[in-house]
């Protein structure tokens, strides 16, 4: 995320976002096991795997170990992405609630916005780790705590809705994913001043091209083809 030029510090913009009416305090604020895994004692391989997996047979797949959002993949939809979830997330401490996404995606724009530095969201991780899909709902974050009009809401669409080309052309089924990211992505936000997103440029490196021409066997081509 970065801005085009350094100009006088905004208010926030207009979230635009209904107020919650189905999420609970305790469902923002309980948590099982240790959400920041800097506070586990001893700190040992078996504490924390031990953790992950306490956490995980929860529906708990975000766990912090400070600044860093550690992600399990659960292989299955988990209603923790609704607009409700946004609008509690939004302005708040990263640890003021329980691990998630949106917090750290939260931190980084407030940062950029509030404090104009440019911020940098690093995602890795093995095949099936759910990387593509944390960058989706990073960008649906974005899209939806920034401010509003009909360029910006354009410009904000197009984000949006180049994944599903990028996929097409990028990600095949492989033995251990059936939605694989076949190439890296360094994807540049730009905002202005208001913190309102303005542009974007897509990179892509080391596309895996012989897939085009041969499979492994139980593997498939890129999506398009």
């Amino acid at each position: 995320m970065s801005r085009p030029g350094q100009k006088k510090q905004a208010p926030a913009p207009p979230r635009g976002l209904a107020a919650p009416t189905q999420i609970t305090a305790s469902q923002l604020q309980d948590t099982v096991g240790v959400g920041d895994m800097v506070l586990l004692d001893p700190i040992t391989e078996e504490n924390l795997v031990g953790n992950l997996k306490t956490r995980f047979n929860s529906n708990q797949i975000y766990t912090y170990i400070g600044g860093v959002v550690v992600s399990v993949n659960p292989y299955q939809p988990l209603p923790i992405y609704t607009p409700d979830y946004i609008f509690h997330y939004t302005g708040r401490n990263l640890y003021e609630l329980k691990p998630h996404i949106y917090a750290l995606a939260d931190d980084a724009y407030r940062s950029m916005r509030d404090k104009n530095k440019d911020q940098c969201v690093i995602i890795s991780g093995e095949s099936g780790a759910g990387k593509t899909e944390s960058s989706k709902v990073i960008m649906q974050y974005i899209a939806a705590v920034s401010g509003k009009g009909v360029e910006v809401d354009k410009v904000k669409n197009m984000l949006l809705h180049c994944n599903p080309v990028l996929e097409g052309f990028g990600n095949a089924r492989t033995n251990r994913n059936d939605n694989s990211s076949r190439f890296g992505k360094y994807m540049d936000m730009q905002f202005n001043y208001e913190g309102d997103p303005i542009g974007g440029v897509i990179t892509d490196y080391l596309l895996e091209k012989s897939r085009v021409v041969h499979q492994a066997q139980g593997e498939r081509n890129f999506h398009i083809f």
